[in-house]
């Protein structure tokens, strides 16, 4: 897999830093004498500093410029990825294309679609799923997925919705969006949403309409 690491800062900001790193560090070599830092000079360089900064104070763009963090971002493509839970694979999931952000909040974008097998405990595919969109992120082990968000189990039952979380702790899907099954004997929406496993065998719909068997002393859920 070839991966591409990219630093992300402000080129203003980072530019005058630069210059002024580099004029400081050029004076101070002097070739055929040691170097003898002078009090003036060192003055000089000290107001240098501070006229910088004071001047920052009446421009909000300036300041907004030097306190914004570099931002690593690293790009794959033809990504391959496998989640396990002691040492089973529960899942698989590749795309064309990977973003991984790291700031304050580390997460991973997959921008052009993605696609994701689960496994059951025999490492059998039970049921899979297909987005435009994803974002996962690392401190809560969730992706969220968005646009044509579509989960099939082995049975053909079909979970289609705009949008959709997936826990990976849990292993189970969740939207507050409409949402709607479709299988051989159930075409059901939850307009306000649904939480689900990942093999779609129990499903709870929020105001849930539509047609669906119901068996004998249980209770549609």
């Amino acid at each position: 897999m070839k991966k591409h690491f990219y630093i992300i800062a402000d080129s203003l900001s980072k530019g005058k830093f630069f210059w002024i790193s580099r004029f400081i560090i050029s004076k101070r070599r002097d070739p055929g004498r040691p170097y003898r830092p002078s009090a003036y000079r060192s003055l000089f360089y000290f107001l240098l500093f501070i006229f910088y900064f004071t001047s920052c104070e009446n421009d909000p763009r300036e300041i907004e410029n030097w306190t914004k963090r570099a931002e690593l971002k690293e790009e794959a493509k033809t990504v391959e990825s496998y989640l396990s839970q002691s040492g089973v694979m529960k899942a698989k999931l590749t795309a064309p294309l990977m973003y991984r952000y790291q700031k304050d909040t580390i997460y991973t974008e997959f921008p052009n679609t993605l696609h994701v097998d689960f496994y059951d405990d025999s490492v059998r595919v039970e049921s899979w799923l297909t987005a435009k969109y994803g974002i996962y992120y690392d401190n809560l082990n969730k992706v969220f997925l968005r646009d044509s968000v579509t989960v099939i189990n082995n049975d053909g039952d079909t979970l289609r919705c705009p949008e959709l979380w997936w826990d990976q702790n849990l292993q189970k899907f969740y939207t507050d969006k409409p949402a709607r099954l479709d299988g051989k004997d159930k075409h059901i929406t939850g307009n306000q949403g649904l939480e689900a496993t990942q093999d779609l065998k129990v499903i709870q719909f929020k105001y849930p309409t539509g047609p669906f068997n119901v068996k004998e002393g249980s209770m549609p859920q």
